[in-house]
Order: C-alpha cells, then sequence, then structure tokens
C-alpha cells in the first residue's frame, strides 16, 4: 500500500505488498523486496537494494553517495538483507569503487543513529548499536554486537559472536568470540552467553577459551601463539577460523588488557 503523499520515483522496483508510509522518498534505480516497510520521512536513493520483510524507520537514510572525497559517481549499490530493521535515523552510504557495494546482511538489527558508511560488509544476524559510527571499509562478521556509541577505525575487521562494550574506540582488528571492553580496547574474555545462546556445547566454548589463554595471557607473541595452538590443539572450525582471523589481520589484533603491550 503506497501513500499519496510518498514520493516514488517511476524507475523504482517496488514489490506489490510493500507498505510506503507518507512522506517517505524513493529514488530512481532502488529495489525493495516483499513485505518491507519504509517509515515515513525515510529516503532510499539511488542504488539502495533492500531485501524482503525488512523496516526502514523514519528519518532513516539508506544508498546515499560515500562520504569519500575520491568518489567520482561511479555506479554503486548499498545492499540491506532480508529481515533487517534500520531504525531511527540510520544512514548508510552506498559502495565506492573499492568494493562498488556497501552491505548489510540478513536478520540485523542497526539501531538509532548509527552510520554505516561507504564499503562496510556487515554479516548476518548483527547488532549495532544506537548511534555507533562505522567509517569506510570496516568488515564486522556474523552474529558480532557492537554496543552503543561506540567508533569503528577504517578497515577494522571484527570477528564473528564478537561482543564490544559500549563507548568503545575500535582501532585494532578483534577476533571472533571475545568481549572486548576496556580503554584501550582489550582482550576481555570470551563471549560465552552469546555463544551459549547460539547452541554452542560446553567442549567448543572450553576449546575457544583454551585457544584465548595461549595467544592472550602466555606472554607469547602472535606468532609463536599460532604455532602453539595449532601443535597442541586438534583441528575444529573454531581454531582454525581463530587462526586465519589472526594471521590474515591487517590492522593488527587488540591486546590482552593485561599484557605488557596493552597501554
Amino acid at each position: 500500500m503506497n501513500q499519496p503523499l510518498a514520493y516514488i520515483h517511476p524507475e523504482a522496483k517496488i514489490a506489490q505488498n510493500v507498505v510506503v508510509e507518507p512522506f517517505a522518498t524513493i529514488h530512481k534505480n532502488v529495489e525493495i523486496g516483499e513485505g518491507t516497510w519504509i517509515g515515513s520521512n525515510s529516503v532510499i536513493m539511488e542504488g539502495a537494494r533492500i531485501g524482503k520483510n525488512c523496516k526502514i524507520f523514519p528519518g532513516a537514510v539508506v544508498a546515499s553517495i560515500p562520504q569519500d572525497l575520491k568518489f567520482v559517481g561511479e555506479e554503486t549499490t548499498a545492499v540491506i538483507g532480508d529481515n533487517t530493521v534500520i531504525r531511527e535515523c540510520v544512514t548508510i552510504s552506498r559502495g565506492t569503487v573499492d568494493k562498488m557495494k556497501t552491505v548489510v546482511g540478513k536478520n540485523c538489527l542497526i539501531m538509532a543513529y548509527a552510520h554505516v558508511a561507504h564499503d562496510c560488509i556487515v554479516g548476518n544476524n548483527c547488532i549495532i548499536g544506537n548511534a555507533v559510527q562505522m567509517a569506510g571499509h570496516v568488515e564486522i562478521d556474523n552474529f558480532a554486537i557492537i554496543s552503543a556509541t561506540s567508533a569503528v577505525h577504517q578497515f577494522v575487521k571484527i570477528g564473528a559472536h564478537a561482543f564490544i562494550s559500549g563507548g568503545s574506540k575500535v582501532l585494532k582488528d578483534v577476533p571472533p568470540f571475545v568481549k572486548a571492553a576496556r580503554e584501550p580496547l582489550s582482550y576481555a574474555g570470551i563471549n560465552s552467553v552469546g555463544l551459549r545462546r547460539r547452541g554452542f556445547t560446553s567442549e567448543q566454548i572450553n576449546e575457544v577459551q583454551q585457544l584465548y589463554r595461549i595467544l592472550f595471557m602466555s606472554g607469547l607473541n602472535n606468532t609463536q601463539a599460532l604455532d602453539k595452538i595449532e601443535l597442541e590443539l586438534s583441528p575444529s572450525s573454531e581454531r582454525d577460523e581463530i587462526s586465519n582471523f589472526v594471521r590474515n589481520s591487517g590492522r593488527g589484533i587488540i591486546k590482552s588488557y593485561f599484557s605488557k603491550d596493552a597501554d
């Protein structure tokens, strides 16, 4: 049901059962899937690709041009996965020539006033808290939670199932399965509550905990700790995911709060 007070460009591709509330604006080169709700005073700009059963709340802006002076008008997109909720005044920029797209996955919740910059890739089932500010090229894996008012530096990577406390400055990569807190942002244990909620067994959780004890608490550097982990712990999807993340970290990972390098 499209309200007569909404503006919808005639070239926009909108499924029959999408609800567009009064005073929403939908530009050309937009695609919106079945069952999605577009709230009043939201703006869906050129390049938006919004999936099924999403909710876009008032004041949100999806697919605005990047806040990047290198952007010269290339045709890029902002992709929103099915069942994702975009709350009030969220801003999501479309991509640049780097990735050609910005992506927010399926079943995500992006809370009010958050910003998802150009070329960010957010996985499925993520929660981005109120007023979280993400710079360009950030990558966040599935089931990660970033608490309110945190700021994420460009090119930072955050692993699956990680939990980042409110008001954090995220300047380094955050490995999978961990809690990150304090200032500077540091390893604060594993996200055991989140892992249990998502069906991880006690054996898997204990393995992750043992692995991070070696990585963060043994006094070894990252290379030495990974060599020890791969020598002493049996192969598993969790072990390999953590090892690959740390070895491939571009910015370096956070430290333990108790390590000599943390301050």
